[in-house]
């Protein structure tokens, strides 16, 4: 393998409600139900931060990502109208947290539909047309913390995330014959606007760094690059995945015990 083109996405169509992409590469975009501050990723041979969309990229908006099952009008057509996608990045996420019992049917049909069944459809479509001109493909899941474990009061979310994880695993192994590699991403405690306001009280911060091994909180920077990792051909041989981006929150414990001085 040539190892300076590893890591490289040029050339490449990306489709991805994130809207991110990596310069050079081309991106069809997924307009979500809340408008929020687009970001780009950088080439993955710098290490500059995420950035907005560069100017020799384009953007296709596909409205309607989150729409009633199994009624997808606006997404069927768009895989054969803007040509081949190479990459699909799939990521959208809403949450209410309450106990399980006081969730109402609306606020569970809305996280559904937001965080999951507009997502399947268009894996359905994407892969499909992968499938169909038969040159392979990458699709990367955003899932979460909740793919691997519990935490409470997000029940109906961790339902969604989970679901993501079944689905990378049985896409890996259905859809390896035809090269498609099929992973997913579990980020850990990553500030953004939607949990921006639980991480202020101290409370939380000195939770925080008695829980995990490295005290801070995670930036969308800190999951850009494992999905252009992903998205490249240095992950030709990587399926079925979920990997963590969680400072090692899921796969160490502190303890106040030491060594004698």
């Amino acid at each position: 393998m040539d190892y300076s083109t590893m890591f490289s996405l040029a050339g490449k169509r990306r489709s991805s409600p994130a809207r991110a992409a990596e310069s050079g590469s081309r991106s069809h975009k997924l307009r979500r139900p809340k408008a929020r501050t687009r970001y780009w990723l950088p080439a993955p041979w710098t290490s500059s931060p995420l950035k907005p969309r560069p100017s020799n990229t384009r953007a296709i908006s596909l409205p309607r990502l989150r729409s009633t099952w199994p009624t997808t009008p606006r997404l069927t057509p768009a895989p054969r109208l803007h040509g081949d996608c190479d990459i699909l990045i799939n990521v959208a996420g809403t949450n209410i947290r309450k106990r399980f019992q006081d969730y109402s049917a609306e606020e569970y049909d809305h996280i559904m539909q937001t965080n999951l069944h507009g997502l399947v459809r268009l894996t359905q479509k994407v892969g499909a047309r992968m499938i169909e001109r038969g040159k392979g493909g990458k699709i990367v899941h955003i899932g979460s913390l909740m793919s691997l474990l519990g935490l409470p009061y997000l029940s109906v979310y961790a339902m969604t995330k989970s679901a993501l994880a079944g689905l990378t695993r049985v896409l890996a192994a259905e859809w390896a014959e035809h090269d498609i590699q099929v992973n997913c991403i579990a980020p850990g405690f990553i500030l953004t606007d939607l949990n921006r306001a639980m991480w202020q009280p101290d409370e939380m911060k000195q939770w925080l760094k008695g829980a995990q091994p490295n005290p801070r909180l995670g930036a969308p920077a800190d999951i850009a690059g494992l999905a252009v990792f992903l998205s490249s051909p240095a992950a030709d041989y990587i399926t079925g995945q979920v990997i963590a981006s969680d400072g090692g929150y899921t796969t160490t414990a502190k303890w106040p015990f030491g060594p004698a001085s």
